[in-house]
Order: structure tokens, then C-alpha cells, then sequence
């Protein structure tokens, strides 16, 4: 670990661009946190506002190396290039990922299928077909996701484990369960899918912590009130989405609260102007009196 805090400290020093000086002082000092998914747009945003918080040490783990100079050569803070690897976790023998695992101290699972239109259109809606170029929700859901939550505990460390999830997972019918779907009825079935990795973290022993929240925006963070709530239904709010930075907010809470600990939960937030922003995490997870996700609840794939 120290060899290569050190690397990464020559690289600071001559390339002074980086990011602050506090993310090399975490280098020595700070949480390790793997951030799957960090090419993504959630998973991105964590992994920015990580290597921008004193305390932590994030590693990005991105699927090819066309996927890490895009990352590198995104928007200024620009990103130290040893803090980035390639790893594809849909593999079974995923070169590095125990390597990767052995000294972290938190995993932030940012892993999706991303549907993509295939340019035909569906006879019978007359909409446009979705596929999964990428990799189907089984290979990257279950499959990927699964391969990290092995990892972890093949570290035999405290690993806590944060999966960034998706609301719906209670109706099997749920639009999102159609895309991709071939003819034969095979593929698609994302929030299955999803539901059954989030189903072998709660039983892996692991210290987890599952939110599922509603539509993604690309707006920012900071200006909405939050709200938490349980299996697709959650008060004080009819809208259904929240921005992706809030989301990673939410996540990073969940690893410097341990009340956020073998929680599972929905979130969304309610338009910018109602009601207060959420600053006090602590009392935003309180909101849920206890409760948790019912996995009774839905299908599981």
C-alpha cells in the first residue's frame, strides 16, 4: 500500500493538475474504497467527489482502456491515472480484482447494463427496440456483480459494500423489464436481474448497504429536499427521480454513518424550491424508522 501511495505521490508532485493535495495525504492516511463502475455517470460523480474528500483513497475500475483515457481526459480536476484500472468484473477470472480488493475498506458498486436503441422498431408499439450492446442485465447485474461481492469477502476484511441499485424492483411488469428482450422471451429482465445480486450481498455476511433510487437526472446535486422510503412507495413526494450527484451523496453518507448499515431503501427527491435541501444525512436515514426493502416482494430472476 505505501509502495503505491508513493508512485502516486511522485505523480502528484510532477503533475500538478491533479486532483488536491489532500487526496495524497489520504494515499498514506485514508478509507480504500473501490468505485465500480467509475466511466459511468453515478459512478463518476462518486469517484470525483471522493478523490476530491479528505479521508479517502477511491480506486476507479473502468472495462477497457478506451474507457480509462476517456475518464483521464474528462473535465478538469483532471484524475491521477494510477487511481484508475482496468478490470472487466463480467469475467470469471477477472485479472487483478482480488488484487484490487485486498486492502479496500468499502466497495461502491456503480455496475449497470445500459439499454441502447438497436435502430429496428417494434411491430406491435411502433416504439424503438432496445438492446444491450454491452452486455445484458444477466452478465453485468448478476453476473459482474456477483464477481465483486465474491471478491470481498475472499478478502476476509470489514468490507462494507454499497450498491447503487434501481426502483421497481416490486413489479415484475415494470417497463424496464421489457428492454432488450428477444422474441423468445430471453434477456432483458434488468431489475430481476439486479434484485438477485442485491439478494446475495444481504446474504454474503458483508456489511452492505442497498439504494435504489428512481429516475436519474443529470441536473445537480446540493438543491433538493431527499426522501427515503421503502419497496416503490416512498412520502412526502409524488415525484419519482432525483440527480445523480445526490445519489452519490447519498452513497458516501452511507459510508461515514453506520446506521446506513444493512439498510436497503428508495430514494427520490422533490423538485428544486420544495421543501428544505438535505444536509443532515444522519437524519435523513432516520426517516425510515427502521424499515427496510421487502424482498418477498416482486421477482427475483
Amino acid at each position: 500500500m505505501k509502495a503505491a501511495a508513493t508512485k502516486i505521490l511522485l505523480l502528484l508532485s510532477t503533475l500538478g493538475s491533479y486532483y488536491s493535495p489532500c487526496y495524497a495525504f489520504a494515499m498514506e492516511n485514508g478509507q480504500r474504497v473501490l468505485v465500480t463502475g467509475a466511466g459511468g455517470q453515478t459512478g463518476q460523480s462518486i469517484f470525483r467527489k471522493l478523490l476530491a474528500k479528505p479521508g479517502y483513497v477511491p480506486i476507479g475500475t473502468v472495462r477497457s482502456e478506451a474507457s480509462r483515457q476517456a475518464l483521464l481526459d474528462g473535465t478538469a480536476p483532471k484524475i491521477p491515472p494510477e487511481s484508475v484500472a482496468i478490470c472487466d468484473i463480467t469475467n470469471d477470472d477477472a485479472p487483478g480484482l482480488d488484487e484490487l480488493m485486498k486492502d479496500c475498506d468499502a466497495v461502491m458498486i456503480c455496475t449497470s447494463a445500459k439499454p441502447a436503441p438497436t435502430g429496428e422498431i417494434d411491430e406491435g408499439t411502433k416504439r424503438p427496440k432496445f438492446g444491450f450492446p454491452n452486455g445484458q442485465p444477466e452478465l453485468v447485474d448478476w453476473t459482474g456483480q456477483k464477481h465483486l461481492i465474491d471478491a470481498a469477502k475472499r478478502a476476509d476484511r470489514d468490507i462494507h459494500v454499497v450498491l447503487c441499485s434501481s426502483m421497481g424492483g416490486t413489479d415484475p411488469d415494470h417497463m424496464l423489464n421489457k428492454l432488450g428482450k428477444s422474441a423468445d422471451g430471453s434477456g432483458g429482465d434488468i431489475l430481476k436481474w439486479k434484485r438477485k445480486a442485491e439478494v446475495y450481498l444481504k446474504e454474503s455476511g458483508l456489511a452492505y448497504t442497498i439504494v435504489h433510487p428512481g429516475g436519474l437526472l443529470n441536473e445537480p446535486g446540493d438543491e433538493r429536499e431527499l426522501c427515503l422510503g421503502v419497496d416503490d412507495k416512498v412520502t412526502g413526494t409524488s415525484n419519482n427521480s432525483v440527480p445523480r450527484d445526490d445519489v452519490a451523496n447519498v452513497m458516501i453518507a452511507a459510508l461515514e454513518d453506520d446506521k446506513y448499515r444493512g439498510r436497503s431503501f428508495d430514494l427520490v427527491s422533490k423538485p428544486v424550491g420544495d421543501g428544505v435541501v438535505t444536509k443532515d444525512y444522519a437524519k435523513l436515514v432516520a426517516s425510515l424508522e427502521g424499515k427496510n426493502c421487502d424482498y418477498s416482494l416482486g421477482e427475483i430472476a
